[in-house]
């Protein structure tokens, strides 16, 4: 999965509105499957490549949202506005 593809999908999770059991796929300029996000009803995003390997998740709280690798580390955090870490 690329990087625009990457920071496309977790543009995608800090803007959703609601919490729900959902599916994204996206494409690339040729037309080609890149990879899926999929939230479960827990919040918790995973972002699958083209062949369905697990590259990473986001998990949304009351301060922000948290990104991990596909081995559970921490890849990087938003803050929500007036929410202290």
């Amino acid at each position: 999965m690329k990087l625009g593809a990457i920071s496309l999908a977790f543009a995608l999770v800090l803007t959703a509105t609601a919490v729900q059991a959902q599916q994204t796929r996206f494409y690339g300029p040729d037309g080609k499957s890149t990879g899926t996000a999929s939230t479960n009803s827990s919040g918790v995003t995973t972002f699958r490549d083209s062949r369905g390997n697990t590259t990473g998740t986001a998990t949304r709280d009351s301060q922000g949202t948290t990104f991990r690798d596909n081995r559970g580390n921490v890849i990087g955090r938003t803050s929500t506005p007036g929410a202290r870490r």
